[in-house]
């Protein structure tokens, strides 16, 4: 996820004042210690045979939900349209959950980001706004955001002590936007929008027509499910940034490339235009970091400058 721009306003951090993060804090509290005890004996057959299955992982986040973080079990849906679970309160969908065997996603990105292709493709055809990843040891969450992935939440479950962050996934957290950031990050970036899947996995990737590359390779992704939506290829298929379609991604929002101008709501500009500082600044490219660069990364600059003085204002470009 891209940082703030220099000198933008911190963010705010309102959610430490609710009576429901007190309540959910005291619960996680009171509950951690018996919850890790259940999590070990629930993984005794990963120790005993080398490995578990996925429905371990499935119970694990099953108590995690309805003994920790509030939710009843009548919220918790099980194998709805593919999903492992969606979670719904008041009859509304609010998370999508996959659950994938214990040990399998670790701090591996490759298998952290076809967990989340496949979790998205999900959640997308459901319309839900936010999905969750765990093997029982991780649990990653992300939010879609005006055609990208923002994360909500990084923590372990193995930890002594329970994360706050936790509090995001709560009954009374899960819907709200998230306000700071998280305690845990991966390194470096978005999982979903820089990591490409090494193998061919299980489940179909989507891929452009025109282009051949899956939705994380692109800036702009209103619906990750049509993949007729998705503009501004800026990534190789493995990841690695492409340096020849980085500039032109840049110069469709900025001012045009082969007279073609980006059809993207003004709204999610600011958000893909970090997008492609973060890929140039990986790279190397933006003038502070070398003086003779293109004409695209300081044209980007400059638009990152306003960014970051509209932020400061209260508005954006």
């Amino acid at each position: 996820m891209s940082q703030p721009p220099t000198g933008a306003a911190p963010p705010r951090n309102t959610y430490t004042g609710l009576s429901s993060y007190h309540q959910c804090r005291g619960r996680m509290e009171a509950n951690w210690a018996g919850f890790l005890a259940r999590r070990g004996a629930r993984l005794a057959q990963q120790q005993r045979y080398g490995q578990a299955a996925e429905k371990v992982a499935e119970d694990i986040l099953t108590d995690l939900f309805t003994n920790l973080l509030d939710w009843p079990l009548e919220s918790m849906n099980y194998q709805v349209e593919r999903a492992d679970f969606v979670l719904t309160a008041l009859g509304v969908k609010r998370l999508v959950i996959e659950a994938k065997r214990p040990g399998t996603l670790q701090w591996r990105r490759a298998a952290m980001a076809q967990a989340l292709e496949q979790a998205w493709r999900y959640a997308a055809e459901q319309k839900v706004p936010c999905v969750a990843v765990s093997d029982g040891e991780l649990l990653y969450a992300e939010d879609w955001d005006s055609g990208g992935s923002r994360p909500r939440l990084l923590v372990r479950l193995d930890a002594a002590e329970p994360a706050e962050d936790l509090w995001w996934l709560s009954r009374d957290g899960v819907y709200r936007a998230r306000d700071t950031e998280p305690v845990l990050a991966w390194p470096r970036d978005s999982v979903a929008a820089a990591v490409a899947a090494s193998g061919s996995g299980t489940v179909a990737e989507l891929l452009h027509r025109e282009y051949q590359l899956p939705a994380r390779c692109f800036a702009f992704v209103p619906d990750p499910s049509r993949p007729n939506t998705w503009k501004l290829p800026y990534l190789l298929a493995d990841g690695q940034v492409d340096g020849k379609r980085l500039p032109k991604a840049i110069q469709c929002i900025l001012t045009n490339y082969r007279g073609a101008h980006a059809d993207i709501p003004e709204a999610a500009i600011p958000g893909v235009l970090r997008t492609l500082e973060e890929a140039a600044r990986s790279c190397g490219l933006m003038p502070d970091q070398r003086a003779a660069t293109a004409a695209a990364y300081r044209q980007l600059a400059q638009a990152m400058a306003q960014l970051s003085r509209g932020d400061r204002n209260g508005h954006s470009l």
